[in-house]
């Protein structure tokens, strides 16, 4: 009997961002999740959004294949890089541990 599936390891935070520094970090946070995407076989999915009214609450949504995934992430050169020029913009983070509910994609 083969075992069942394990779910992908989803992620969310919720940042605020320091408004003068908006722009910087938005450009530092596109190449970290384009090369996430492209060189992690493991990221499944990164998205990140701002809030209508209040564009420097940023919030991602991570998805991974598994937690050593997730893990490896952490590690990863263009992820340290961007933790370590992003951490004097970001006023707050939170973690938030979310459970997969609903996830579909198109097919490529």
């Amino acid at each position: 009997m083969s075992e069942a599936p394990r779910p992908p390891i989803v992620r969310m935070a919720e940042l605020e961002i320091d408004a003068d520094q908006l722009e910087a970090y938005r450009g530092l946070l596109s190449e970290e999740i384009e090369a996430s995407v492209a060189l992690e076989p493991g990221v499944l999915m990164l998205n990140a959004v701002a809030l209508r009214d209040e564009p420097n609450q940023i919030r991602i949504i991570e998805v991974y294949a598994n937690q050593k995934d997730y893990e490896a992430h952490l590690q990863t050169p263009h992820f340290l890089k961007y933790k370590s020029l992003t951490s004097a913009m970001v006023k707050s983070l939170r973690l938030i541990e979310v459970d997969p509910v609903a996830m579909r994609h198109k097919p490529e």
